[in-house]
């Protein structure tokens, strides 16, 4: 049956059924892992309207928090705080550090990868 599908109870009356929900794999968009959002997590995210599933899994999201809160607090206080984000080069697969968050989806190089790219365009 479909979610919110209307169905007879028998005794005349036409009621809406609940969605029936299955622990789902899904993979994190931070650390490439799977995790499995549960039936429960997705009982809730319906109660509440909420319509994305997560992205994140439970330690990446927390620690995106505290970037999130790290970055308010310094900016609330005025001062600038430099960020340092390990990260794996998207070319040699290097485990390397990159002064910046970065954007979900787009590639990382280490520092000799990204030098590399830039003199390759620059001969071009």
């Amino acid at each position: 049956m479909s979610q919110n599908q209307v169905t007879d109870n028998s005794n005349g009356k036409w009621s809406h059924s609940e969605p029936e929900f299955d622990d789902r794999p899904i993979k994190c968009v931070d650390c490439t892992d799977d995790f499995t959002w549960t039936a429960g997590e997705q009982v809730f995210f319906h109660d509440k309207g909420l319509k994305n599933e997560p992205k994140r899994c439970k330690p990446c999201k927390q620690a995106k928090n505290e970037r999130l809160a790290a970055i308010a607090a310094a900016q609330v206080s005025g001062v600038r705080q430099r960020i340092e984000v390990s990260v794996q080069c998207a070319q040699c697969g290097q485990q390397t550090t990159v002064p910046f968050y970065p954007s979900q989806g787009r590639p990382v190089y280490c520092r000799s990868c990204f030098l590399a790219g830039q003199s390759q365009n620059s001969a071009a």
